[in-house]
């Protein structure tokens, strides 16, 4: 499963612009602080954007995450003068002027030129150009900003921003790391020991671009913001109960847990969907797993969720489909025998 598979035939805006924040390469924080300016900037329908009127959201968001998480650049001797002027502005050494100063000349050496790749080859769809002292945004941004999906992206680049510094922040090593989910907070956290617990993002946010927005199971647009009507609910494919009978484990696997609209979760209830969706989570899972992203080290670690996931289905691809058939088939002749579920009626995807 690649980005290719991802962006569909006929790929919407927003698979273009999902794809650069889930499939594009990230050594730093650079593209997530630039993909959040953007989103802000969409909404205020300018078309030239200077660099300092993008360096106050860029080096703003940015100076959040340090102060949550301070990996960047750590081991070098001669760290990069935007990440240093963002540490300095958190001491108080210089201004608020002088950050976004700085930001504006050091900040976007690479980033804006690097935006738009995935797999090291340039999207034909564009949200921006480059120009000389700034951005041109382009129609397609704007355009994306009028989706009925523009509303869940800041927490979805968020929710991916804030696993890359999971990875940083624990020095997560192959066997050292585990992904659960909190059914009561709605959050997924590591669990590094007996005695320490890192909440990672909500489990929402996380989930929701790699479904592209939409319902596991009808395709209905569902949403991530909290009190909305169609907000998603977290799903156990395989339900809750089956761990009574030592089915499907980890039932709170990251593998097993997908996004439903209300009436999709309610209906299906405790019941097992239909043999045709088991496809659908494996490529779901394999989207975790294979994205440049999460297959790759970045900065020598490994990527949480890919971790966690391989660990509860198997390293292969081939040991996480008998991995999942093997728990449709207990499920299906055992506890939930006679009883599938699917949808009334299913949208395009």
């Amino acid at each position: 499963m690649t980005d290719s598979e991802f962006l569909a035939i006929e790929p919407e805006l927003e698979d273009y612009w999902r794809s650069i924040i889930l499939f594009g390469k990230n050594v730093a924080c650079y593209k997530f602080a630039l993909g959040k300016s953007l989103l802000e900037l969409a909404t205020m329908g300018k078309t030239i954007i200077t660099l300092d009127e993008l360096a106050e959201p860029f080096s703003r968001y940015v100076v959040e995450h340090l102060q949550q998480c301070d990996t960047q650049n750590q081991a070098s001797d001669k760290p990069y003068p935007f990440i240093q002027a963002c540490r300095q502005f958190n001491k108080g050494e210089i201004t608020k002027d002088k950050l976004i100063a700085t930001t504006a000349q050091e900040g976007f050496k690479v980033v804006l030129d690097k935006f738009h790749n995935v797999n090291s080859q340039p999207l034909s769809v564009r949200f921006f150009d480059k120009t000389r002292g700034g951005i041109t945004v382009t129609n397609e941004l704007f355009r994306l900003a009028q989706t009925e999906q523009f509303q869940n992206f800041t927490q979805e680049v968020e929710a991916r921003w804030r696993l890359v510094e999971t990875a940083w922040k624990l020095n997560i090593s192959r066997n050292l790391i585990s992904v659960n989910y909190d059914e009561d907070k709605k959050i997924l956290f590591t669990q590094v020991n007996q005695n320490r617990r890192v909440d990672v993002t909500s489990c929402r946010s996380a989930l929701n671009a790699y479904q592209r927005g939409k319902c596991f199971y009808c395709n209905v647009n569902i949403s991530i913001e909290s009190g909305s009507d169609n907000l998603g609910e977290v799903d156990h494919f395989f339900a809750h109960y089956l761990a009574n009978y030592g089915i499907a484990h980890p039932i709170n696997g990251i593998w097993n847990l997908v996004l439903a609209c209300h009436k999709c979760n309610s209906s299906k209830y405790n019941r097992l969907p239909n043999k045709l969706y088991l496809q659908r989570l494996h490529q779901r899972n394999e989207y975790f797993v294979q994205t440049p992203n999460t297959y790759k080290k970045i900065h020598g670690k490994y990527h949480p969720l890919r971790v966690a996931l391989m660990e509860q289905t198997g390293q292969t691809e081939k040991e996480r489909i008998s991995f999942i058939n093997n728990n449709y088939y207990e499920a299906a002749t055992g506890p939930l025998i006679n009883s599938t579920w699917q949808p009334d009626f299913e949208y395009p995807n």
